[in-house]
């Protein structure tokens, strides 16, 4: 974070090193489960890359993707937990 935050100072909010650093702490999060910290982060990234370089510039479209495997990550982990009425009691 403080990496981010000094690149951010450094070279302005709207830098491409900003939207590598933004999308690196994703990855680092999403690789740790850390999935509701990543979400933010990606929708970031995509936001400055379609700024900067366009909807369909090939590194706008590669964070799309992270932030929809996310997505689906996020949706397979909810539907899996298991609800009240399907949770083993004790005898």
């Amino acid at each position: 974070m403080q990496t981010l935050e000094l690149t951010k100072r450094w070279l302005g909010d709207e830098h491409p090193n900003v939207a590598t650093n933004l999308n690196n702490l994703a990855n680092l999060y999403y690789s740790q489960g850390r999935y509701r910290e990543a979400e933010p982060l990606y929708l970031q990234t995509l936001e400055l890359r379609k700024r900067t370089l366009g909807s369909n510039h090939p590194q706008t479209i590669a964070i799309r993707e992270n932030l929809e495997n996310l997505r689906a990550k996020i949706s397979a982990t909810n539907n899996s937990e298991p609800t009240d009425s399907t949770q083993s009691k004790e005898g």
